[in-house]
C-alpha cells in the first residue's frame, strides 16, 4: 500500500528557506513611522489650529490697539513686533504639543510597541524630533506671516505699518517661526526627561512664561543681568526689529536666539541620554 505524504503548507520540496530580514532598522523608515503617528492623531490638528488662531488673533488685537492709539506711540514703536504679539501665547500652545509628542506614548503604553518595532532608541528619538520640528516650523511660518500681514493691514490706515522689504523685518517674521519651533523642541526635551504629560507641560510653561514674569520681582540691579538670560526673553529678540532697551541691553537677535536654542539643546541631550538608559 502506497504511502501519501502531505506537503507542509507554504513549503515546496527542494525550496530554499526564506531569508531573514537584512540590515538594521533605518532612519528613513522611522521618519515615515513618526510622521504617520503625528498625522493620525486628531489632537495634533486641533492644537495646530489653535496655535494659528491664537497667534494671529492676539496679534490682530494688539495691532488694532496700536492703530487706535497711534498718536500715543513713541519713536521706539515696532510695528512688526506688535503684530507678532500673539507669539507670547503661541509659545505655550506649541510647548503643549512638543511635550505630548514624546509623553503620549508613555501614557498609553505604546512606547513598548514602538521600541519593539524600532529598538534603536537614538534613531527613534531623533526621527520623532525631526518630524515634530518640521511640523512646528511649517506651522510657525503660517502663524508668523499670517499675524504679520493681518497686523500690518490693521495698522496701515494710520500709516504706522511696516513691510517685509524694510530692514530686519523679514528676519523678525521668519524668526517668529524659529522661536515657536525652538519652544516646541525645548518642551520635547523636557517631556523626554519627565515622561509625564502634565508634568512636562507644567515645567515648560513655568520655564517659558512664568519665569519671564517672576524675574520682574527681582531687584533692579539683578534684573539688568538676569533678564537677557531668561529663555523666552532671550529667544524673543529674534522677532524684534528694534533692539530692546535695558542696562545692559538685551542680546542681539541671533545671539539671543542662540542662547534660547542652547536651553533647548540641553533639554534634548538630557532627554536622549535618559531615553536610552531607562526602561520603557
Amino acid at each position: 500500500m502506497a504511502t501519501t505524504t502531505t506537503p507542509v503548507a507554504g513549503r515546496h520540496a527542494g525550496a530554499a528557506p526564506l531569508p531573514g530580514p537584512a540590515g538594521r532598522a533605518g532612519f528613513t523608515g522611522s521618519l515615515r513611522s513618526e510622521f504617520t503617528k503625528i498625522r493620525s492623531t486628531r489632537s495634533t490638528y486641533w492644537t495646530l489650529i489653535a496655535l494659528v488662531l491664537i497667534t494671529v488673533g492676539f496679534g490682530a488685537l494688539a495691532s488694532a490697539g496700536a492703530a487706535h492709539n497711534a498718536n500715543q506711540l513713541g519713536p521706539d514703536f515696532d510695528p512688526a513686533q506688535r503684530s507678532l504679539f500673539g507669539l507670547y501665547f503661541g509659545q505655550l500652545v506649541i510647548a503643549v504639543l512638543g511635550a505630548v509628542t514624546i509623553t503620549s506614548e508613555y501614557a498609553t503604553g505604546m512606547i513598548r510597541t514602538s521600541l519593539t518595532a524600532m529598538p534603536r532608541r537614538g534613531t527613534m528619538f531623533a526621527a520623532k524630533a525631526v518630524v515634530f520640528a518640521a511640523v512646528a516650523l511649517v506651522t510657525g511660518l503660517i502663524c508668523s506671516f499670517g499675524a504679520f500681514f493681518t497686523g500690518q493691514a490693521l495698522m496701515s490706515g494710520q500709516h504706522i505699518n511696516a513691510t517685509l522689504g524694510q530692514p530686519h523685518v523679514l528676519r523678525a517674521v521668519v524668526g517668529g517661526a524659529l522661536f515657536l519651533a525652538a519652544c516646541g523642541m525645548l518642551a520635547y526635551g523636557i517631556g523626554a526627561i519627565l515622561r509625564h504629560t502634565a508634568g512636562a507641560i507644567t515645567a515648560s510653561i513655568v520655564l517659558l512664561f512664568v519665569v519671564s514674569i517672576l524675574v520682574n520681582a527681582l531687584p533692579g540691579s539683578w534684573q539688568d543681568h538676569v533678564d537677557k538670560w531668561v529663555p523666552a526673553i532671550a529667544g524673543s529678540q529674534i522677532w524684534a526689529v528694534k533692539a530692546s532697551g535695558g542696562n545692559p541691553p538685551m542680546f542681539a537677535p541671533w545671539t539671543g536666539f542662540a542662547v534660547f536654542c542652547g536651553y533647548a539643546a540641553i533639554a534634548m541631550i538630557a532627554g536622549l541620554i535618559l531615553f536610552r538608559r531607562r526602561d520603557a
